[in-house]
């Protein structure tokens, strides 16, 4: 189990599980994020990502990809 800013780019990942506060963790459900899903790391730049997520594309920050575990 690894954060999502260490997953390699263009590799399909599991979520296992979403760290944090509860507000958090709602933050990251409505844009797909959740425990069992799998998410696509696009590209990243210093830290910060853009995956694809639930057919989506997301850009998201250090600190949040952080809590997201794979």
């Amino acid at each position: 189990m690894i954060p999502l800013t260490m997953a390699n780019a263009g590799e399909e990942n599991t979520i296992i599980r979403i760290g944090g506060k509860e507000e958090t963790r709602k933050f990251l459900e409505k844009l797909g994020f959740v425990g069992g899903g799998t998410v696509t790391v696009v590209s990243e730049a210093d830290g910060n990502l853009i995956v694809n997520v639930k057919d989506s594309r997301v850009a998201i920050g250090k600190d949040l990809a952080n809590k997201i575990m794979v």
